[in-house]
């Protein structure tokens, strides 16, 4: 992992399985696509965030609020110095997500299990429905979010007049127009098939391998990001895919594994953007 730009932020499962007992400094959190895939079994002391009910605002289409982060965090038994290591299912695609609300809120010390339970369970490791109970802390409420890994639709907007570099991280289908929405997820979608205008696409798993979900050699994702899509890593850019989950993982791929400068996440996504009135809009392929 040393050739990645902060090999810090990913740790191995060697590593997680040489630190479950370090409950003392070490939390290890679960977060899933399928929110009830932990109960069938997870990593020995691990706790869950469930990206529904833990991570998004009850009434406002948002993630949860300073109080509500504290308050999730002191319940996980998690202080400002404990090390956090995310993993989950599909590639870690909503361990990204959770990282990254985590780091909206300042927590410094934030990992990914590489390969994410895919390469947990390919191993042949132990798996617990044990659910641990730690003593809460008094994590304190973060000052606010920290904007500058986050987009909102007037950033978008700005960006997208002036020619900025966009990802779009959702499939080929979706991003031509063909589809609104994942098949067999739930519809989160949009009046309006498509994609920005200027943005290409980078479909999101291109930057895992499909044997057991690890992220691809920095070489490789170089090759896809900068050589052939001509990212350029001292640009801002922006990332995006349906409702923010997917585009957190391709977010983490372009900060920390290749160092490009200043990337956010638009969470807002294709479910904001494919319901503006007026809105840009363009299918088929890239450039069409």
């Amino acid at each position: 992992m040393a050739d990645y730009a902060h090999p810090e932020v990913l740790v191995s499962t060697d590593w997680a399985a040489d630190h479950l007992d370090d409950s003392d400094d070490v939390r290890f959190v679960e977060a899933n696509e399928d929110v009830l895939l932990y109960k069938t079994g997870h990593l020995p002391g691990a706790v869950n965030v469930d990206w529904v009910q833990d991570l998004q605002d009850d009434t406002v289409r948002d993630f949860i609020g300073p109080d509500e982060f504290a308050a999730l965090c002191s319940r996980l038994g998690i202080a400002p110095d404990t090390k956090v290591v995310f993993y989950g299912d599909k590639n870690n695609w909503w361990a990204c997500y959770a990282f990254w609300v985590f780091k909206l809120y300042g927590h410094a010390d934030c990992a990914v299990m590489d390969g994410g339970r895919k390469k947990w369970e390919n191993e042949g490791r132990a798996f617990t429905t044990d659910v641990p109970d730690y003593p809460e802390t008094d994590y304190p409420v973060p000052s606010g979010a920290d904007g500058s890994i986050r987009a909102f639709r007037q950033d978008v907007e700005t960006h997208q007049k002036n020619g900025g570099p966009m990802v779009d991280v959702r499939s080929p289908e979706e991003f031509k127009g063909e589809i609104t929405h994942i098949p067999g997820l739930p519809e989160e979608s949009s009046m309006r098939p498509g994609h920005i205008p200027g943005a290409r696409n980078v479909p999101w798993a291109s930057a895992a391998n499909d044997e057991d979900g690890t992220f691809k050699p920095r070489e490789e994702l170089a090759e896809i990001y900068e050589q052939t899509e001509g990212l350029d890593p001292t640009e801002d850019t922006i990332a995006y895919c349906r409702i923010g989950e997917r585009s957190s993982h391709t977010w983490f791929v372009l900060t920390y594994l290749l160092g490009f400068d200043n990337v956010k996440n638009y969470d807002g996504s294709w479910t904001e953007w494919g319901n503006l009135v007026a809105a840009p809009i363009e299918t088929g392929e890239a450039g069409s």
